[in-house]
């Protein structure tokens, strides 16, 4: 999509288009397309069937509701926050009393958006100007205009000592994939701490995958995981500098650090805890273990084993029925034997990739049971422990 393409889809002939091509399956696109282009300039068709092909992806993150009333462009779908961890982020803004947030690099305008409906008047600020673009064009069809100005401009050159807040949401993709090296980002996180340091309040949008000497010690880190999967990490300023904490959505559920030291090895009890993947990168284990009443199967592994039960929003209880060093063949014939037709593999410090290890030992599934095995190491030996969710 280029700018010329976005203002014909947001007049009165594309968005009729954009109606009819709702819901187009990909095998019916050609002939969709064919029949359209008969009365139709061939762009605007092409343009409102990509589109809509946008839209079903963006309602993951946004919706479906939202997804079918807002533009995409195929970064914008890929980079934008998802809804609920933006309206995290927003409410926390919120409790802080702010009223007022520059959201630099803004994307399509997916923080923004959360920001506004949290009652927040946002300045949203992106160089790209179809990005910017379509930033407007999402406040606009959500009826928050009113609340969401956007701006075409280089970020660094934008005065923002007016606002409350700031956030910051640097690019971390580049012609290559994805930046790894927080000073590759663009624009460097250098730069976007530079500017939190001299806000009231700011919140700065990093990969989860940061490593915690990258993180300043005026910052506090939040590592975000939504329904299990890790999203993002978040470093806030004019917050608790130093703190680290994992937060779970929905909830939310929050885990916060304390310094606890590593949690000791233990014998492998009767159940294996999975932390969640934001307690992981977080560095909350030891917090978590500590709430379990368990310790560690191995030094360098993040599965938590207990004796005992417990509910914990932090890590997934799995009852473990076999302890065996690792064994394809093994666990080929103990997984016949137990007519198992529905395998779960999971692992953490082995390199056996799991969908060729059930290629192996599962070519067939059939029977009506089902296992999760954890291939793994229990006190430095290869391990395969079986299981079930508890």
């Amino acid at each position: 999509m280029n700018d010329l393409s976005l203002d014909s889809l947001l007049g009165p002939e594309g968005r009729a288009l954009l109606d009819e091509v709702r819901g187009t399956a990909p095998a019916e696109e050609l002939a969709v397309a064919t029949r359209l282009r008969r009365e139709h300039p061939a762009e605007l068709v092409s343009a409102a069937l990509t589109q809509a092909r946008l839209r079903e992806r963006a309602a993951a993150k946004f919706g479906a509701e939202d997804a079918q009333r807002m533009f995409f462009t195929p970064n914008g779908v890929e980079q934008s926050t998802r809804t609920t961890v933006a309206a995290h982020r927003a409410q926390r803004l919120r409790a802080m009393g702010v009223t007022s947030v520059a959201d630099l690099c803004c994307g399509i305008g997916g923080d923004a958006i959360a920001l506004a409906r949290a009652g927040v008047r946002v300045l949203a600020v992106d160089r790209d100007p179809l990005t910017a673009a379509v930033a407007r064009a999402n406040a606009e069809a959500l009826g928050l205009s009113a609340l969401i100005e956007v701006r075409e401009a280089d970020v660094t050159r934008v005065d923002v000592a007016s606002y409350d807040a700031v956030f910051v949401d640097p690019a971390r993709r580049g012609g290559r994939g994805r930046i790894f090296d927080p000073e590759a980002y663009s624009p460097p996180l250098s730069w976007a701490v530079a500017t939190a340091l001299k806000a009231p309040r700011a919140a700065l949008k990093v990969a989860p995958g940061i490593p915690h000497e990258a993180v300043p010690a005026e910052a506090e880190a939040e590592w975000i995981s939504d329904g299990g999967d890790v999203k993002e990490a978040v470093l806030w300023f004019g917050t608790e500098p130093g703190l680290v904490r994992a937060t779970l959505l929905p909830g939310p559920r929050e885990l916060r650090g304390r310094g606890l030291p590593d949690p000791p090895v233990r014998p492998l009890g009767r159940y294996l805890y999975e932390p969640d993947g934001a307690v992981i990168r977080a560095h909350l284990v030891a917090e978590a273990a500590e709430e379990l009443d368990g310790g560690l199967i191995d030094e360098t592994i993040a599965y938590v084993t207990a004796d005992a039960r417990h509910d914990s929003p932090y890590a997934t209880a799995y009852e473990i029925t076999d302890h065996l060093p690792f064994n394809v063949k093994k666990l080929k014939a103990l997984l016949r034997e137990r007519e198992v037709g529905v395998l779960t593999v999971k692992k953490r410090g082995s390199a056996v990739e799991p969908e060729e290890l059930r290629r192996k030992v599962l070519p067939k599934p059939h029977g009506p049971h089902a296992v999760t095995v954890f291939l793994t190491r229990v006190a430095g030996a290869p391990t395969m422990l079986l299981g079930h969710p508890a």
